[in-house]
């Protein structure tokens, strides 16, 4: 069920946690400014759980010490954020917190999604960077699914490689993991 926001003035980190959990609704927190979005459509969050299942495995495979989790707070510097996965320290969950610091996210992923399409090709590439976060990976659905891979280099992030679909990819960070973007997406 949507809940409405009545709220006056700037928003701040712990304002956007105390609202109601909405399972319809993203809410995230942009400098001062409460961004809401809504849930993410079925291609995505059948991307989203494959994609899971492959960072997992390839994590558990090597025995990085890590969590793969999905849309889940993570409190940067600049406010609060919602990716659509990330890679974390394993330790950082380990009470079982509302929010993930970012000093434990070793990855972010973002699947674009057409109504939020600046904000995961744009604006959160470079909140992520101001943060720190070593790794950055796009998703893509336009046409053919395929994975954009940034590493932090210098306080931005530098594209990689481009997994494309129907060519497996090996990726060395934050652990080493194939991927062919093709089955991420399709029923």
């Amino acid at each position: 069920m949507s809940v409405a926001v009545d709220h006056t003035g700037p928003w701040t980190v712990a304002d956007v946690l105390a609202l109601p959990e909405d399972r319809a609704t993203r809410y995230e927190l942009l400098g001062e400014s409460l961004v809401m979005s809504p849930a993410p459509g079925v291609r995505h969050q059948r991307a989203s759980f494959r994609l899971h299942v492959a960072l997992d495995a390839a994590a558990r495979a090597v025995g990085a010490p890590v969590e793969i989790l999905e849309g889940v707070n993570v409190v940067l510097p600049s406010g609060l954020v919602v990716p659509d996965l990330v890679v974390v320290d394993v330790g950082a969950t380990a009470d079982d917190p509302v929010t993930v610091d970012v000093d434990a996210v070793q990855l972010v992923v973002e699947l674009v999604s057409p109504g939020n399409s600046t904000m995961d090709r744009k604006v959160k590439p470079m909140l992520y960077a101001e943060a720190a976060i070593p790794h950055f990976w796009r998703l893509e659905f336009d046409s053919a699914p395929m994975l954009a891979v940034y590493e932090l280099q210098g306080g931005r992030y530098v594209e990689r490689t481009t997994a494309l679909s129907g060519t497996t990819t090996h990726l060395d960070d934050p652990f080493p993991i194939a991927i062919d973007p093709t089955g991420l997406a399709r029923p």
